[in-house]
Order: C-alpha cells, then sequence, then structure tokens
C-alpha cells in the first residue's frame, strides 16, 4: 500500500487524509472526474481528522466505487510522483520502487522487456512464462491473446495518471490469479495545458515526451507522445520506441463520452542471459545474436457512463486492437555434423538434418561454427465489449454499492514460425547464412496456424454495511472460452477447446476507528489454457524456445483460492503523519501450467504440474512530516511446489543418469526471492530544491531450469538510485538522477547455457553452464521539463 497524504487542510485545524489505495480493475476509470466530497467524522476537538473519501473500484466499469474503508483486499496507487521520481515517466521502475510484494527480472536483457513478479505470480513479454497477473489499460484487457503476455513497451508513458496494483479478485477475469495491475490514463477533462520533457545520458539514452490537455466547455481533447532510444551498455543491445496517445470526450449533466487512440512501434534488441565465464571475460558480451523482437500496436476504445438518476448509472465500452509482433532469436544449434568430415548435419545421431521434401542438409561449415535463426511472426486482431450497470440505492436503509454486467472479449492471431540453419561469426557469435529451412517432422518444422478466441464473462459484486464500522462483500463472476487452431501448415494443429468456471469471492471490512481498518476474505480466480500452451503441451510435441507448435492436445484450467487479511491505517506523529499497511495472504493454484524441459536439447513444453503454494506477508510504512516524505516496505514470499513430477535436465549439471531432475513437494519456484526491502526518502531543501534516494534489497532466488532446487541459487543484490530536482520557475524544472549509484554488480535472472555447440572464443573451454542477465552498471541522467 502507499498512502498519500496531503497536509493543504492543516491551516483550518484538520489534517486531510488520502488513502490512495483504490482499485481499479477492468474496464474502469480509476477515479470520478469530479472529487468526492470529504466526509467529516467527529473527533475530540483538539485532535479532530477529516478524511477524503477515495473510492475504490469493485467491478470491471464502474467508476463511482466504494469507500477505501470498506475494501476487502490490499490495494496500492502509484501516483504521478512516483512514476516519474527518477524524471521522466517510467511504470515499471516505479512499481519495483514503490509497490510492495513487486520485484523484475530481465531474461531478455532489454530494460523494456521485463518481467514483473507479483506475490510470486508472474506477467511477462516472454512466451513459455506461467503467466499469472492480469493488466487493464484504460478499462481494457492488454495481456495479449495469444499467450496472454504483456508488452510493456507499447504502454504510452507520458500519458500515465495512475498505477493500481490489486489482489486476487474474480471480477478482473481471466488470469487474475494472483492480482491485477490497472493502468489509468489522463484525458482533457483531469489534464489541462501542456508539458514537454527531455532527458538524456549515459549509454545514449535519449528521451522525449509532449503531452497537452484542453477543455472547452462540455468538450475535452488529450495527446501525449513520447520517443526512446537506448544504445545499451551490452553488445547488440538497442530500444527504439514511438508511442502516440490521444483521447476525445464529451461531457453532459448526466454521461460522459470517451474516444481513445493508441498507437505504438518499437525495436528492442537484448541480449538475454550469458554463461557466468564468459560474463567474467566480458560483462557485456552476449551469447548468441540476434535476439531482436519488433511490435506495431493500434487501439481505438470508446467509453461510456451515463447516470440515469441518483442512484443507477450504466457503464459500456468497446474496442478493437491491432499486434504485429516480429522475433528473430539466434540460437544454440541442434544440427551440426553427423561425425567429423561427414558431408551432412545430424539433428541426433544418425538422424539426417533435413529441409523442405525431406532434402538432407549438406555440411557447410568447419568445426562447429553453426547456428540456429528461429524467426515468429505473430499478427493478432482483438476486440471486445463490456456493459454495465451500477445500483447504490439503500438496502434495509443501510447504504449498498451493487455491479453487475457482461464481457466479451475475441482475437483471431495468425501465427508463423521457421527455423533457419546457418553459420556464426567466431568472435561475436551472430548467426550468418546461408539460412537453409529446417523442416525435420517430430522435432522442428515450419508453422502456420490460425487461431480463435472468444471469452465471454458475467458478474456481479455487492458491498453492505451491516452496521456503520462493518461491511461485507460478496462477488461472482462467471468465466467462459473457446478456443480454436486451424493449422495452415499441413500439420496436426487443428483443435477446439471449451473451459467454464465460477469464481465467488467473500470479504469483510471493519473500521476499528475512523483511521484504522482490519479486513479479510476469500475469493477464487482461473486461467485457461492459451493458444500458445495448447499448442505445445506433451514431450512428444515440444516447442523450441521460441514455441514453434507442432499438436494440439488438452490441457486442464488452472484455478486459485486466495485467503488474504490485513490492518491498514494511519497515526499523528509530531507534525507528521505515519500510515501504515499489514497484508497477509495464500494461495493455492490447482492444475497449475509449467514450460518443462523436453528430452530434445533446446525443446520444452507446458503441462499441468498439480498444486502451487504461494504465501507470505507484505508490510509498508509511510511518512510525511514537514520536508520529509519517505517509506520503508518488506515483503516475504514463499512459493513452493506442492506436487512431484520429473522434467529433463536441460543444461542443469545436477542431472540424474538418466538426465532428468526429480521436482519434490516442498521445493521452490524459481526466480522468486522470499525477502525484499524497498526504501525511499526525499527532501525538500529550499522550496525550489529536494533531494532523494531509493534502495530495493533483494534475497538470492533459485536458477530458472533448477526446480529441484539443486544448485547455488542466483545470488541476491542491493542496489540504490539518487536524484534531485530544482524548480527553476513554476513552469521550467531541471532534475537529475545516477542510477545504480554504488555501481554494484549485479543479476536480476539466472538459469542455464547449452554448452558445447557454441564454439566461444573468449572462454574456448566453456564448463559452467550457469547463465546471468546482468544489470546496468551506474548511470547518470539529466533532464528539463517546461510547463506551458
Amino acid at each position: 500500500m502507499r498512502p498519500v497524504f496531503d497536509l493543504t487542510a492543516r491551516r483550518a485545524g484538520w489534517i486531510g487524509l488520502i488513502f490512495c489505495t483504490g482499485i481499479a480493475p477492468a474496464f474502469a476509470q480509476t477515479v470520478p472526474t469530479s472529487s468526492p466530497a470529504p466526509i467529516i467524522i467527529p473527533a475530540a476537538p483538539a485532535s479532530s481528522v477529516k478524511i477524503r473519501r477515495i473510492t475504490v473500484q469493485t467491478s470491471p466499469l464502474t467508476n463511482s466505487g466504494i469507500d477505501i474503508a470498506k475494501a476487502a483486499q490490499a490495494v496500492q496507487v502509484l501516483g504521478r510522483r512516483e512514476i516519474s521520481r527518477n524524471g521522466a515517466p517510467d511504470a515499471l521502475r516505479a512499481l519495483q520502487r514503490n509497490a510492495t510484494g513487486v520485484n523484475l527480472d530481465n531474461a531478455a536483457g532489454n530494460p523494456y522487456q521485463p518481467s514483473l513478479f507479483y506475490h510470486g505470480f508472474e506477467i511477462s513479454p516472454l512466451e513459455g512464462t506461467s503467466e499469472g497477473l492480469a493488466v487493464y489499460v484504460d478499462g481494457v484487457r492488454f495481456n495479449e491473446a495469444f499467450g496472454d503476455t504483456v508488452n510493456w513497451d507499447l504502454l504510452p508513458e507520458p500519458a500515465i495518471r495512475t498505477l493500481t496494483v490489486e489482489d486476487a479478485n474474480p471480477v478482473f477475469g481471466l488470469n487474475a490469479l494472483g492480482g491485477a495491475i490497472d493502468v489509468q490514463l489522463k484525458n482533457g477533462f483531469d489534464y489541462h495545458g501542456g508539458e514537454i520533457e527531455a532527458l538524456g545520458g549515459s549509454f545514449g539514452r535519449a528521451e522525449l515526451d509532449a503531452q497537452y490537455g484542453v477543455q472547452r466547455g462540455n468538450v475535452s481533447a488529450y495527446v501525449a507522445a513520447s520517443e526512446r532510444h537506448e544504445g545499451g551498455w551490452r553488445q547488440d543491445q538497442s530500444s527504439d520506441i514511438q508511442n502516440v496517445y490521444a483521447n476525445l470526450g464529451w461531457r453532459g449533466p448526466r454521461a460522459e463520452l470517451h474516444m481513445s487512440l493508441t498507437l505504438a512501434h518499437s525495436a528492442l534488441n537484448g541480449p538475454g542471459t550469458a554463461p557466468v565465464q564468459l560474463l567474467a571475460a566480458d560483462p557485456s558480451a552476449q551469447y548468441t545474436a540476434p535476439n531482436f523482437q519488433g511490435n506495431r500496436y493500434a487501439k481505438f476504445a470508446i467509453s461510456l457512463n451515463d447516470r440515469i438518476d441518483s442512484a443507477n448509472a450504466i457503464q459500456a465500452v468497446a474496442y478493437y486492437d491491432y499486434f504485429l509482433q516480429k522475433i528473430s532469436n539466434g540460437n544454440a544449434p541442434n544440427d551440426l555434423p553427423c561425425y567429423s568430415g561427414s558431408p551432412y548435419l545430424c539433428s541426433a545421431p544418425g538422424v539426417l538434418s533435413t529441409t523442405r521434401g525431406g532434402v538432407p542438409i549438406p555440411a557447410f561449415a568447419t568445426g562447429n561454427f553453426y547456428s540456429e535463426l528461429d524467426q515468429e511472426s505473430t499478427n493478432t486482431n482483438g476486440y471486445g465489449a463490456s456493459l454495465q450497470w451500477t445500483n447504490t440505492a439503500p438496502l434495509f436503509s443501510r447504504h449498498n454499492h451493487l455491479v453487475a454486467g457482461l464481457s466479451f472479449d475475441g482475437s483471431a492471431t495468425e501465427f508463423d514460425a521457421v527455423g533457419l540453419i546457418g553459420g556464426i561469426t567466431p568472435l561475436t557469435r551472430i548467426f550468418v547464412g546461408p539460412g537453409i529451412v529446417i523442416d525435420e517432422p517430430g522435432t522442428n518444422v515450419p508453422v502456420r496456424a490460425f487461431f480463435r478466441s472468444a471469452y465471454y464473462g458475467v458478474y456481479a459484486s455487492d458491498t453492505f454495511d451491516l452496521t456503520q464500522k462493518l461491511s461485507v462483500t460478496a462477488s461472482a463472476r462467471i468465466n467462459a472460452a473457446q478456443l480454436a487452431t486451424h493449422d495452415q501448415g499441413g500439420g496436426t494443429l487443428t483443435g477446439q477447446h471449451f473451459f467454464s468456471h465460477l469464481n465467488p469471492a467473500l470479504g469483510i471490512a471493519y473500521q476499528l476507528t475512523p483511521l484504522v481498518t482490519v479486513y479479510g476474505g476469500y475469493s477464487e480466480a482461473n486461467r485457461n489454457p492459451t493458444p500458445a500452451e495448447l499448442s505445445c503441451a506433451g514431450p512428444q510435441n515440444a516447442c523450441s524456445l521460441a514455441n514453434f507448435f507442432t499438436n494440439d492436445p488438452n490441457l486442464k484450467q488452472v484455478t486459485a483460492r486466495t485467503w488474504e487479511a490485513g490492518l491498514r491505517g494511519a497515526a499523528l506523529i509530531g507534525g507528521g503523519t505515519l500510515s501504515y499497511q499489514a497484508d497477509y495472504y495464500r494461495t493455492v493454484l490447482a492444475d497449475d501450467i509449467a514450460f518443462i524441459n523436453a528430452p530434445t536439447i533446446g525443446r520444452a513444453y507446458f503441462s499441468n504440474i498439480g498444486k502451487v503454494l504461494r504465501q507470505g506477508v507484505d508490510l509498508g510504512l509511510d511518512l510525511h512530516a514537514g520536508r520529509w516524505r519517505a517509506y520503508l516496505d518488506y515483503s516475504f514470499t514463499s512459493a513452493t511446489y506442492r506436487n512431484g513430477f520429473i522434467e529433463s535436465a536441460g543444461g542443469n549439471p545436477a542431472a540424474d543418469s538418466s538426465g532428468n531432475i526429480a521436482i519434490v513437494p516442498g521445493d521452490h519456484l524459481p526466480g522468486i526471492p522470499a525477502n525484499q526491502i524497498k526504501f525511499g526518502a526525499d527532501y525538500r531543501i529550499t522550496p525550489k530544491w529536494s533531494v532523494g534516494a531509493s534502495a530495493v534489497a533483494v534475497t538470492s532466488s533459485y536458477l530458472f531450469g533448477d526446480e529441484a532446487n539443486l544448485n547455488k541459487p542466483l545470488p541476491g543484490y542491493v542496489v540504490t538510485d539518487l536524484t534531485t530536482r530544482y524548480h527553476i520557475t513554476p513552469k521550467l524544472e531541471v532534475f537529475g538522477t545516477i542510477e545504480n549509484a554504488f555501481n554494484a554488480t549485479y543479476y536480476t535472472y539466472g538459469g542455464f547455457a547449452s554448452l558445447g555447440n557454441v564454439f566461444v572464443a573468449q572462454v574456448p573451454n566453456l564448463t559452467n553452464p550457469r547463465a546471468y542477465s546482468p544489470a546496468a552498471p551506474i548511470g547518470g541522467y539529466a533532464g528539463i521539463k517546461v510547463k506551458f
């Protein structure tokens, strides 16, 4: 929780306390366009306290919500200050610094392609990830339909108004197993004027953001544009991103209508992980290349909020989006000369490598100077709509807040993939021609398939005040999914699937005092297997890490059952205010889906693995006192397997005599640190000048590929940022940031590399398969912001 306090009312003898912990799930506007009226709560004359009511969204479409004191789960809201703490707006770094229970890793090695964990649940731009969080942008689902992935580079950073993180809640729909992240964007009714911001610094980083909002009577307009470039500090690392967002609004006496358009383009090169011996010789080196991802995205949305009368309102939204992704990955080859001096390549001992038509692939290089280039294209057209009714009429003379709605999300995706065998440059390990198509039935074949998905939701949520202090919230949602695959390349991908599930929730919130609330509850959520997972779901139907699909077997849907309890409150300390929160959660997944190593090197498949437990505690303090603002958070997360299974060891050196590793109940999931500590403080030296520092400390985590916990874990780390701001005039500001100020050497992701098939000139005899993704060293940045 990140409560934010407004002390401007102290001159009137009151403390204005704003609990910014409202939730904003799917298809929602987080805050009403007009500020809610303060609620005055009587207290002793010497210490009267005024609380401004902050609303908490209770359903995908409502923009009225309930008072935070009635919320039965933990929620966190990050605003402008947190999002732009280091200068330019950066949503992901804001979540990493300020959101309790959130941490990032970066397998791709590009700063705009991290995986985000919340309470041990992951959401990532990388296929093959067991996705467990839902993400919404202005009420529209942001998870891509094909693999439920999230591409953070498509977010229009300067247009972000708030980021909300909420624990498990069934009204968020599919895949909100561990919770949801809601991104609310600005419009011309809530943002007036203009702003231009420029930033530059280390590693060739250059950013330019511009935004402008205007209101003329009942009509508003808002537009934001951004350009981001970074040359990177590792070999072949670079980022180029362009985003445009525009919103046109109309407001009447009872209704409000908005139309928005989002356009985005990115070209990202991430060097990924590299063997630790190679990093010791050259910390900026990559293992194999290229590692390119290019995205194009367009979304049009229209939303309506119509307040029919004082107690009833209708909310509706409709959208269409287009997504095109191109991926090129250079990888270690599976196809090498059958024997020394062989005229042909083999994919396994005695098995000739073939191209189209079953023609054997000739050996064209000497030694092991071979590489494989995996190329993918994913083209998705998404569309959807939702309709909701909100009723706030009293029930039995007590406050009641009821919402009920329907939602639909559909998509059509065309997926193409092919593997090419070619040579490799000896020093930089970059793929070169001739680029012969690999077509080996049963192991690696070109794929072309068409996927359709249709997701339906029916939901209701009601918050009823049993007493003035005790509120009960009951919710339920029915999710249904229809998935169809049509193979267009002569393979066996064609199939049909249907999934459905009823997810209930029940919670209570009790106000011990006007400033202290205890809460608790139970909820269920589900996610169905994605089209990507269904097409790669067995050891005989394994796919490459670039997700080449070969069959369409079935998988079970994943269900989550969560118990949660917590406390949030505030206290007046001296001349300041200290807010605090404590939250405990326990989530058990049934039939969880994991990406399992296959016997063929470089291949894996999706499989149900039984039960997985995630549980933990979040603690947070936030102090506002005079010129100081400071926070301190601690998170403990335990994520363990509850059922055993066996998988191929891949590059794991702890393999048994059969080349496998055995996962037993109690083993920890990889990539999830048990402990996190976050600290931040800002001090206003003068009314114009402020300085600040923030730090994130993370303990060790097990390597990906070491689900059996047999190897030394990835080391923990502490990273610190320093910032400063100076307002030359009220409309002109300069700022500076030092990231990783103490130049810590640390790694955010660890796994294993396949050795032996790639010659590394810097370390000719690689023996250690451990592979890390190193974080950036110290970097300095400076910028300027102009308002008009």
